[in-house]
Parts: C-alpha cells; structure tokens; sequence
C-alpha cells in the first residue's frame, strides 16, 4: 500500500475558511439553516465549520447536529462485519430549514443518499444542500453533486481517500491510498 499527500493542514484550514466564507454568503445569518455532520466522519467537518462561523464571523444563531445513517444505507446488511450505530443528535426541527448536510468524502453518492432519507424522520426540509471537503467526482454511483467542496480529486478505483483531523487522528491531512492489488 503507498499513499501521497493530498492536502496538509494549513491547505485545509484555508480550505475551511473558504467553505465557511461561501455559506457565510448565501445564508447571511442563519435564521433558517441547520449544519448537519454525517456520522461518523463529517462532524468533523461540520464542528470546525460551525467553529469558524461562530468564532471568526460572529453567527450566533448556528444550529448544529449530528446525523446516523448506519440503517438507511443500502448495503448495511451486505457486509460480513456487524455494524455499529453512530449516535444522532438533532435537538432542533429541521421542518422547513435549509438543512446543510456536511461530509468529509463524496465518492459514490449512497451516503447523501442515506442522509436524504434518514432526515425524514425529522422532519421536511425546505432545501437541503450538501457541503464536502473531497469530491470524488469520476466515482459516482447517483446523480448527487455537491453545493459547496473543497477539492475534487479524480481517484481511480483501486485508490481511497483518506481524511484524517486533530480530534480523531492527531493531524489534519488528506491522503490518496493505493491499495496493491
């Protein structure tokens, strides 16, 4: 297995700062919008957007949740390896909110898929958007493209996308893996 290094983490940081900075733009002072992190990767994600929105632009009416898709995805029981539920946590209503889903990696689209499905059970969006880091573009299994991302990377299929943050790795880093066939 060899990997390279795809982002560092100042090249993430300005990433962040981007991304806060065109939601900044189109919601102004989000009255009406919720960031929701994807289990388990994209709170991640979601917690240092909604900290440099809070800390840098001063947004104080930020909401912010965390949302399990572990049983609407469409493989949960596909696999040998039992799985484990992420917590959700949506202590708000996203019944006519912009919900803005957030997650580390867009690859196939079944994820966003799931997310589409599981927020249901919350309630009915006004709009719903999607914000990632990595987009994977050439790797899409449904016709999901994100509203705000960071950097495409074209990946061939024997290469992953590894996203590492401070909380859960020690470093913030981004690299493409090589799987040895």
């Amino acid at each position: 297995m060899s990997q390279r290094i795809l982002l560092n983490a100042k090249e993430i940081e300005i990433i962040l700062q981007r991304l806060a900075c065109q939601l900044l733009e189109k919601h102004a002072k989000f009255d009406d919008c919720v960031l929701i992190g994807i289990q388990p990767r994209g709170i991640y994600l979601a917690e240092r957007i909604a900290a440099i929105l809070k800390e840098n632009y001063k947004v104080e009416a930020l909401k912010l949740g965390q949302l399990d898709i572990t049983f609407y995805r469409d493989d949960f029981r596909r696999g040998v390896k039992t799985l484990e539920a992420n917590k959700t946590h949506i202590d708000f209503l996203v019944e006519d909110k912009n919900v803005i889903f957030i997650d580390d990696v867009l690859y196939t689209g079944r994820s966003i898929r799931a997310a589409l499905t599981a927020i249901q059970s919350f309630g009915r969006p006004k709009e719903i958007e999607l914000l990632t880091l990595i987009d994977r573009r050439f790797s899409r299994h449904l016709p999901i493209q994100p509203d705000y991302n960071g950097v495409q990377v074209d990946a061939i299929n024997q290469e992953r996308v590894e996203v590492n943050w401070k909380e859960n790795s020690g470093e913030d880093s981004v690299y493409i893996v090589k799987n040895k066939i």
